[in-house]
């Protein structure tokens, strides 16, 4: 499992091997910021990300999951004019 603080938020990204199979799922959590140091503040449950993929390692997972929690936590863009 791999777990990282960005910027007030903490993300848990982990491989999950594939039931009965061959391969990996990605799957993350993000925590938020909380007034207690003693409790982490659940904004997005652990659950599958790249729900159609499957992967060759842990590692590749893991880094999908990360990806995934970049694109959600990236401030979000005006649209074009």
């Amino acid at each position: 499992m791999s777990s990282e603080q960005i910027g007030e938020y903490e993300i848990d990204c982990v491989g999950v091997p594939v039931p009965l199979g061959e391969g990996w799922t990605a799957q993350l959590s993000i925590y938020g910021p909380s007034p207690n140091p003693m409790h982490r503040n659940r904004i997005f449950p652990c659950q599958r990300v790249a729900v159609s993929c499957v992967f060759g390692s842990e590692a590749e997972a893991e880094a999908e999951a990360r990806k995934v929690a970049l694109a959600m936590l990236a401030p979000a863009r005006p649209a074009a004019p």
